[in-house]
């Protein structure tokens, strides 16, 4: 797997949701959409499947990056440059791993590595817009995997995703310790209330939904 700097590398919550993703049955065939590819790790992992992958990034670099281990892998993925879903498709599974830790900074940077993991004061940047999106991207019985922070609200999630008539619940958890990113702004979590005064782990969280 090739790793570009400023990249998203794949970490625990990449390997949690690829795990995820492997209980889905996805066979040759399979339509899926991969939002926030980043170094397109999950995106191939569904081509060895042989499913029909498009894998879409709002960084120029992830798409390069995408597009680059897919042709090292010997696997044919659509690699869009893009907000979101990029086009009007429906797809069987929709995975994602979007942008999640809450930060100072109200809006999520624009540029940078920091993109691929800030979201704004309470993390959900990102996160809201993949729920309203899921439904119309989904396909009659698709499903969509999406991990994240328990940070930054599970219960919010799920009920994002019902008001857009999909039935969701969480299906797999881990409990991790703090990253580098978590640690560097501890005094901030902490005086904000996101994090506990002697909290030193998070959940991190795959929840799935499909058309109720």
């Amino acid at each position: 797997m090739l790793t570009v700097p400023g990249v998203y590398q794949p970490q625990q919550d990449t390997h949690l949701l690829m795990r995820a993703m492997c209980h889905e049955g996805v066979s040759p065939g399979t339509e899926v959409l991969d939002l926030g590819t980043g170094s397109g790790v999950l995106a191939l992992c569904a081509a060895r499947f042989g499913a029909r992958v498009t894998a879409v990034d709002i960084a120029w670099r992830a798409v390069l990056a995408a597009r680059a281990n897919a042709l090292f892998a010997r696997r044919r993925i659509r690699v869009l440059h893009g907000d979101l879903a990029g086009d009007d498709r429906r797809y069987d599974l929709v995975v994602s791993n979007p942008p999640y830790v809450p930060a100072p900074e109200t809006a999520p940077p624009e540029r940078g590595a920091a993109r691929s993991w800030d979201a704004g004061h309470d993390g959900r940047a990102v996160v809201d817009r993949i729920c309203a999106t899921a439904p119309l991207v989904l396909a009659p019985r698709g499903v969509l995997l999406m991990v994240h922070s328990a940070l930054c609200g599970t219960d919010d999630t799920l009920a994002a995703l019902a008001r857009g008539g999909l039935r969701a619940e969480v299906t797999d958890r881990e409990l991790i310790p703090f990253g580098p990113v978590m640690r560097a702004r501890l005094p901030w979590l902490r005086d904000t209330g996101i994090v506990g005064r002697d909290q030193d782990k998070e959940e991190l969280v795959v929840i799935r939904a499909e058309h109720a």
